[in-house]
């Protein structure tokens, strides 16, 4: 018979099932939040498609630091994602200019568990522009790895990214954006901000594009 943990102070007892309700429920913030003896009772609960579950409902970089305790903001991470270069009928690209260190980057982010990276970046051009892509819409660009992808964070997380890049020129919806970002604009590419967030992905697209031309 499986344990049965409670989740911080409220002193209420819950099975697997409950306990991944309680954390759905949960704000953004209250899951960034856990603490570390939170984190370990649940995970000693559950199974590991639960597991998953739960990581992809907290996000894989959170839960991952989360499950570290003291060392969470220390260790140094490696993280896989997936990152998109949206073209316009113009040529220009799209940026964001994102809310945490207010340079501009490309749409795009981490990969949960289970997922391939096509849905990971189709899911985050959804969340974090609203636009709408088909697999058949990513043109696969290059596979970024190494120093380059290096990036600190001010709350002092460092990660090392290993990135897929796509070029998104087919895409649906009304551009908008979520508290993650400050602004999104299109760029020309020989009119980009200086203070870029990815200035080595966006370099790689560069050269295969003036190639092209």
């Amino acid at each position: 018979m499986k344990k049965q943990v409670v989740i911080e102070k409220s002193g209420e007892v819950m099975n697997s099932n409950e306990i991944l309700k309680r954390v759905k429920n949960m704000s953004t913030e209250e899951r960034k939040n856990l603490s570390y003896e939170a984190i370990r009772d649940m995970v000693v609960q559950l199974a590991a498609d639960e597991i998953i579950l739960l990581s992809n409902l907290i996000g894989y970089p959170v839960f991952t630091r989360l499950c570290m305790g003291e060392l969470r903001h220390r260790f140094v991470l490696l993280q896989d994602g997936a990152a998109a270069i949206i073209v316009n009928k113009e040529g220009q690209i799209l940026l964001q200019k994102r809310a945490d260190r207010d340079k501009w980057g490309l749409p795009g982010g981490c990969q949960e568990l289970g997922e391939s990276f096509k849905k990971t970046i189709i899911r985050e051009v959804k969340e974090e522009t609203n636009l709408d892509v088909l697999e058949s819409d990513l043109e696969l660009i290059d596979i970024v790895s190494g120093a380059s992808r290096r990036n600190d964070y001010p709350n002092g997380d460092v990660v090392i990214n290993n990135t897929v890049l796509y070029c998104i020129k087919n895409y649906g919806g009304k551009l908008k954006w979520d508290a993650e970002s400050k602004d999104m604009k299109f760029f020309d590419i020989h009119n980009l901000p200086k203070n870029q967030n990815d200035p080595d992905l966006i370099e790689i697209f560069i050269e295969k594009y003036l190639k092209e031309k």
